[in-house]
């Protein structure tokens, strides 16, 4: 796979709580270089992403109820109207990862649903957080979203005990086919992993590493 290809897979991503602005403004100079899909940041650097990339076809995708998942639906809904109000293009919510352990799913369901409403034309990405769920427990969170109109389904915040592995994102892939997309994240950070990712059915792959990972550095 040459490099503007791969690149084109690659939400570029800074949630580091410390980012700056001036962080971000590279971020986003380095993705309107590359190509990458999107770059990924904290709500807050909404505005300034989507006025860096104004007019360069590359995406704001903006995290909502991150890292942990566990506000309240109408907080995530909120977050999620600010976010669109500012420029995002692309939604990362994490999912309720003790309402869905507890077996909740009509819970689980519903805050996705609100947050996917609440976007509108945003696409929604549901991050599972996937070292925590057992692979039925991954299964249903798959179906979930697909009821509830997610766009992809996401492996990993990069802030638990682990990050994407090649296993879980085949186990997406084959349960939601073509219905939806499948995003790679966590520990993501050469161009190695990256092609196995792509390879066990990653259509997307969020990363703090892409100019590494698409020049080879």
């Amino acid at each position: 796979m040459d490099s503007s290809t791969l690149a084109s897979y690659i939400d570029h991503t800074l949630l580091k709580p410390e980012a700056s602005p001036e962080q971000v403004k590279k971020l986003c100079q380095e993705a309107r270089q590359h190509r990458f899909a999107t770059v990924c940041v904290n709500p807050w650097m909404t505005a300034l992403a989507a006025r860096e990339l104004a007019g360069s076809g590359v995406g704001v995708a903006v995290v909502v109820g991150f890292p942990l998942g566990a506000t309240t639906t109408i907080s995530k809904v909120m977050e999620t109207r600010d976010a669109v109000a500012n420029g995002a293009s692309e939604l990362d919510m994490v999912l309720n990862v003790g309402a869905l352990k507890a077996g909740d799913l009509d819970y689980v369901r519903s805050d996705i649903a609100a947050v996917v409403k609440a976007g509108g034309a945003a696409g929604v990405k549901v991050i599972f957080e996937n070292c925590l769920l057992t692979d039925t427990e991954i299964v249903t969170a798959c179906t979930l979203c697909l009821d509830a109109g997610a766009a992809f389904v996401k492996t990993s915040t990069g802030f638990s005990t682990d990050g994407a592995t090649v296993e879980q994102v085949k186990l997406m892939r084959d349960t939601v086919g073509d219905a939806c997309g499948v995003k790679a994240a966590g520990g993501i950070r050469d161009r190695d992993a990256t092609l196995a990712m792509i390879a066990a059915g990653a259509n997307r792959i969020g990363t703090s590493a892409g100019v590494a990972i698409v020049t080879g550095a």
